[in-house]
């Protein structure tokens, strides 16, 4: 049998490399005698994306923790992650989650999530507790569990945040591109019910998931942009695989970043829908987001990166939205996870009530907050060079980066983040356990912008040169 070890909240493994029906098994066996062990008188909610496997082997999942006498509940149909979450915090007596997905992976992973009571997704102290409890051997007792539609008032709540009179009235085409993933399906289902007239890619039984990769950035949703100008609609949109992020392409199939996307929501829910209160975005959230914020005057809480530290944000009450620079977006009116339905609806409306073509709304974005170009990477690092970094890097204060002068330093998240003029700037964020470093720039020009990647790649590997 493999070892089982979580990062976090997750576990994954290639279908091909590891036991993952066994293993999902002796995962399920570990939550039964630990729910039993701490709190008996609870649920487990599982939950499924669209993978082959994942039906069976949820549903096998729920009959071995109900062999210990714990009610288990089993979601009727596939799900995404968001809904997932939502449905244990809303269950008083829900004691813990479990999604079976491998997210952006590609269609050869396997994988298990696991959430807390209230929706959040559990630290490596929990998940080092559930490991704790996994045995070799296989689980032989199974119980009966209850199937749970999960879906249904998860579309309810995401309707009720629109009026759909005129999205009705404008009854657009849509190009809906689940990517093969946890929204397949229920991403054209809603909205087909708020009035859109949908067209539909990427949601047949291809096992290997046609050879894309379900993330939502190029090159991968090129044929959702391919889709879009060869149906004449009035735009696309991409939902990743684990329904958490969303891409969106305009009518002529050109993609819209996700700092654009994410601003054009914010300014709806501040001026539409009248909310107020803060923003929550990564370290390496774009001036365009940032421009936004102080245009609306919502207040941005900068924070680490990764969405945990976001999702503490939203906990707190006060938050308007929160995005994650990459297409992630959450809406806190629904719940507390990204929720790239959730965004999708929203924009729908937004569409619909301006009424003209997406590629007019993101030119008028680009006139009020000024045009900028953004670009990331992930730098590979040899085990020294990481070390180094992360030790040198508070101490690394540059007078340029190629060739462009510095006018401001700052050290956020044990990060490097250089202000330079005309508004460009560079992040340089070491991971915290791999050998690799995250390195983002933003600058008016494409040009610009590839040279301050180049030249923030090249400090990553050389911090003190």
């Amino acid at each position: 049998m493999s070892v089982i070890n979580f990062l976090g909240d997750a576990w994954y493994v290639r279908v091909d490399e590891g036991e993952p029906h066994a293993d999902a098994l002796r995962i399920a066996s570990a939550l039964g005698r630990l729910v039993k062990d701490r709190q008996p008188e609870g649920n487990v909610v599982i939950g499924y994306d669209s993978r082959p496997l994942n039906a069976a082997i949820a549903l096998e999942m729920g009959e071995v923790v109900a062999s210990y006498g714990i009610k288990a509940h089993v979601s009727d149909v596939h799900c995404p992650a968001s809904v997932l979450n939502e449905a244990v915090r809303r269950d008083r007596e829900a004691v813990v989650g479990v999604m079976l997905t491998a997210g952006n992976r590609p269609a050869d992973y396997f994988g298990v999530r696991i959430c807390m009571a209230d929706g959040s997704a559990a630290t490596s102290s929990d998940t080092d507790l559930l490991e704790s409890y996994i045995v070799p051997e296989l689980p032989m007792s199974r119980g009966e569990v209850e199937r749970v539609d999960l879906v249904s008032r998860y579309l309810e709540e995401v309707s009720s945040l629109v009026d759909d009179e005129a999205i009705r009235a404008q009854s657009p085409l849509v190009v809906c591109d689940p990517m093969y993933g946890a929204q397949t399906s229920i991403a054209r289902r809603l909205m087909s019910s708020l009035g859109a007239r949908v067209v539909e890619i990427h949601a047949d039984d291809a096992e290997d998931f046609g050879g894309i990769h379900p993330m939502v950035a190029e090159p991968w949703i090129d044929d959702c942009e391919q889709a879009v100008t060869a149906n004449g609609a009035s735009y696309g949109i991409a939902l990743d695989g684990a329904g958490e992020r969303i891409a969106l392409v305009d009518e002529h199939g050109n993609y819209v970043n996700p700092h654009k996307t994410l601003s054009l929501i914010m300014e709806y829910l501040v001026k539409v829908r009248g909310l107020t209160g803060r923003l929550a975005a990564p370290v390496f959230v774009s001036s365009i987001v940032r421009r936004q914020a102080e245009r609306l005057g919502l207040p941005l809480t900068v924070t680490p990166i990764g969405y945990a530290w976001m999702r503490e944000e939203v906990a707190t009450g006060d938050v308007v939205c929160a995005g994650d620079a990459v297409g992630g977006v959450c809406v806190p009116q629904l719940g507390y996870e990204r929720d790239s339905l959730a965004a999708a609806t929203l924009l729908m409306d937004i569409f619909a009530r301006d009424g003209r073509p997406v590629s007019q709304i993101v030119a008028d974005l680009d006139t009020r907050l000024g045009r900028m170009e953004y670009g990331r990477k992930e730098v590979r690092l040899g085990p020294g060079e990481a070390q180094m970094l992360r030790v040198a890097l508070p101490g690394v204060n540059p007078p340029e980066v190629a060739g462009v002068p510095v006018e401001s330093v700052s050290h956020p998240a044990g990060c490097l983040r250089l202000g330079l003029a005309g508004g460009s700037w560079v992040l340089v964020a070491p991971s915290p356990a791999a050998p690799s470093a995250l390195v983002v720039a933003e600058a008016p020009t494409r040009g610009l912008r590839d040279a301050l990647l180049a030249g923030a790649s090249s400090l990553a590997r050389s911090p003190l040169g």
